[in-house]
């Protein structure tokens, strides 16, 4: 189970500020990715290719990383 937060325009586009995904241990951000297409539809699609992913209070937009209990996902933000 991970807990994944989303913030800002994604939360927008889900409609919620978090949820709890059934993903198995071994689940990497491409994994993420492909659940959250899945459940929100291909509109998200160019949303998702332009987030970043909080993982380990790493952040990164590299696909093959390992997710673990919490995942935040980050779409770029504007202003200063």
């Amino acid at each position: 189970m991970v807990e994944v937060r989303y913030f800002a325009a994604i939360a927008d586009a889900v409609g919620k500020a978090g949820e709890h995904l059934d993903l198995p241990a071994t689940a990497t951000v491409a994994d993420l990715r492909t659940a959250l297409l899945a459940a929100y539809g291909a509109d998200l699609d160019p949303m998702l290719k332009v987030c970043a992913y909080l993982v380990d209070d790493e952040l990164t937009r590299d696909e093959s990383t390992p997710l673990t209990a919490r995942v935040d996902v980050l779409p770029p933000f504007a202003g200063g």
